[in-house]
């Protein structure tokens, strides 16, 4: 989970408090010659989410409700497979979504109009969701009859990996187009996700992507991560993927066969 205890990291002054550094002392140094402020950073303001959201997987655990937390860059496509995967799953497991965007409620519309039950929710300019804010969205929504609820994040791929949202497992989207070194470009989110999504595979041949690079610099991250391969588009992979997220959810719920 973010925001992991007993590192220290180095945060440049410009960061502050924003990017959760609490200095505990502060000395001056010189490098390469020149006088260099220098905040060394002991604990993080990430402490007290990371405790939120094992609370509200607690919650979450006694309620038997799954909270899938869907990450991306912008276009990557997890709308569309938001709504690839509510025809997926349809008759198998209870289905809702939670929007996050910094403004609009496109996204939530649009799966409203599928039949999927949404509630859009808005960060105030926050490029992320904390536990405490999706705790505000999910008894907005309401959990009496939920069995999965997919956050669907705020496209970043900076951001969003920094913060626990209390979510059971985190997934992550990178799309053809975006390029197969992501996962070196963006070390945390791959880290973060227990999967990875390659979606618009149907654009594959048109583009210098290689699966057996992304799927060595992913795993470079993170040894344990699952890579399922779709387009969102053709509907080619989503049975898949829809597979991969049911059998999560019925262990965390208690209900495997």
């Amino acid at each position: 989970m973010p925001g992991e205890q007993g590192t220290e990291r180095i945060c440049k002054e410009r960061h502050g408090l924003q990017n959760g550094c609490i200095p505990d002392f502060v000395m001056e140094a010189q490098y390469m010659g020149k006088d260099i402020r220098v905040i060394e950073v002991k604990r993080s303001i990430f402490e007290n989410n990371d405790k939120d959201a094992d609370r509200l997987r607690t919650e979450l655990k006694e309620k038997r409700v799954f909270l899938l937390n869907l990450m991306s860059s912008p276009g990557s496509g997890k709308t569309t497979t938001l709504l690839a995967l509510a025809r997926a799953l349809k008759g198998r497991i209870k289905m809702g979504v939670m929007e996050a965007d910094i403004d609009s409620a496109v996204d939530a519309e649009k799966m409203a109009q599928a039949g999927v039950k949404s509630i859009q929710i808005h960060t105030g300019g926050m490029c992320h969701l904390d536990a405490d804010m999706t705790r505000q969205g999910l008894y907005e929504f309401g959990l009496e009859d939920a069995e999965l609820i997919v956050l669907e994040n705020v496209g970043n791929l900076v951001c969003p990996a920094e913060f626990d949202t209390g979510a059971v497992k985190n997934m992550t989207i990178l799309s053809v187009p975006e390029g197969d070194d992501k996962p070196l470009k963006y070390p945390l989110m791959y880290e973060k996700c227990d999967l990875l999504v390659i979606n618009k595979t149907d654009v594959m041949p048109y583009f210098d992507f290689d699966k057996e690079k992304v799927e060595k610099y992913a795993r470079l991250r993170n040894q344990d991560i699952d890579i399922l391969y779709i387009s969102a588009k053709t509907g080619e992979g989503i049975e898949a993927l829809a597979d991969w997220i049911v059998a999560q959810a019925e262990v965390w719920r208690g209900t495997e066969m």
